[in-house]
């Protein structure tokens, strides 16, 4: 193998592409592999990278809770949060070139490309759309995908559009790394809108296989082999919302602070918090004691269905049950709320936050109303796609997956 396309898309779910009647993609064999649990994009991502399970790579979620700083984190870009030896680093040790492209916590890999969303808060409150990219502009130029259409309210498949056809652009000039890896959330927004079978869904499959078309088309004219592989798979919501967050505040486990009328976390005095994301929640707590507390009353939660030892520095998961997910706020009353409920704000949320998909009644902010939500992803009990040129076997699971792979970029 001298060249090979990585290609990482979200909500690649295999029963989504069979109800729409997509049995290849690239013209290559779809075919069903288990996703790695907890099935969300940034450990999907990092066992990707590594080969390693979430308790060896150290990411338990989308979202982080520094014990040392006392901060809640999401989407968090340092490279240096996932552990472990990178699959590609027996490919360069040979001489071969690797870029990765739009992948979460890729910021400061070992790469000699690097492409990755990073817009610019400026003091005023506005965003200014940036994108990192190393060599500057390598892409051709300095903001190649329309930011806004990434995440929030305006988010839409067309933004696969704008990936796809920069990495086109990169591939056909002849000289891009030997290995490539690239993500498209081109799926992840209108299923979390509208769950798996509305028309709108239908169309962005419609949009990602032409997106896929596009790319790997290029790809293939430069000699590149391909897999293709889902992150995970998104599920219809059918059941109701749990608020584990709420729970424990109530218990008195976790602590607020009131600034004009709002309840803001005071995660100095919080015993447990749980880091909300889609169907998985790591809960973080102070001691052994409130360890015990929290999971006797997470449990009783009929949304949940498993309370299990933690990962990666958590003390406990919550796993939802079918059709159920989990919501971050921890206040009952809206006046309660803080400032940034209702606003985009994917970083200092402590937990994920898909409201923000919608506006709410004032078209500047953005919905609270969690029963909009019709599409959710977390446990991993539905197969993701794969396609793929490479003579991977029939592996059963992206994980080993993901080792035969490493190992045939080891070979």
């Amino acid at each position: 193998m001298r060249k090979l396309l990585v290609l990482s898309v979200a909500a690649l779910g295999a029963d989504l592409l069979h109800r729409a009647g997509v049995e290849r993609l690239a013209g290559m064999p779809v075919r069903p592999v288990a996703p790695v649990s907890p099935a969300v994009t940034c450990v999907a991502q990092a066992t990707l990278r590594t080969a390693l399970p979430p308790e060896e790579h150290g990411i338990p979620s989308n979202g982080l809770y520094l014990r040392d700083t006392f901060q809640t984190q999401f989407w968090c870009q340092s490279s240096r949060l996932v552990r472990g030896p990178r699959i590609w680093e027996p490919f360069r040790a040979k001489g071969g070139r690797v870029g990765v492209y739009f992948f979460q916590q890729s910021l400061g890999e070992d790469v000699e490309e690097l492409v990755s969303p990073a817009p610019i808060h400026t003091h005023g409150g506005g965003m200014i759309m940036a994108t990192y990219q190393k060599p500057t502009r390598v892409l051709g130029c300095d903001n190649p995908v329309k930011l806004w259409r990434y995440w929030g309210p305006l988010a839409h498949p067309k933004v696969g559009r704008d990936i796809a056809s920069a990495l086109a652009g990169r591939i056909a000039r002849g000289d891009a790394p030997e290995l490539m890896f690239v993500y498209l959330p081109t799926l992840d927004y209108q299923l979390q809108r509208h769950g798996t079978r509305h028309p709108k869904v239908e169309a962005s499959v419609r949009e990602l296989v032409a997106q896929v078309d596009l790319l790997t088309a290029a790809a293939r004219a430069q000699g590149y082999a391909l897999l293709i592989l889902g992150d995970y798979a998104i599920t219809d919501v059918t059941g109701t919302v749990a608020f584990p967050n709420r729970v424990l505040r109530q218990a008195g486990l976790f602590a607020t602070r009131p600034v004009r009328a709002m309840r803001y976390p005071d995660l100095y005095q919080t015993r447990a918090l749980a880091l909300c994301d889609h169907q998985v929640a790591p809960v973080y707590c102070a001691d052994p004691a409130a360890k015990e507390e929290a999971r006797r009353l997470l449990a009783a939660l009929p949304e949940v269905e498993t309370v299990r030892e933690g990962i990666a520095g958590a003390d406990l998961e919550l796993i939802a049950k079918p059709g159920c997910w989990f919501a971050w706020p921890w206040w009952d009353d809206p006046r309660e709320a803080p400032d940034y409920a209702t606003h985009v704000d994917i970083h200092n949320k402590p937990g994920f936050d898909p409201c923000e998909l919608f506006f709410g009644a004032n078209p500047f902010h953005c919905s609270a109303d969690v029963t909009r939500i019709r599409g959710t992803h977390g446990r991993a009990d539905a197969p993701v796609a794969c396609a793929t040129n490479l003579p991977l076997g029939d592996a059963p699971d992206t994980l080993s997956l993901t080792r035969s792979l490493a190992a045939l970029l080891d070979g």
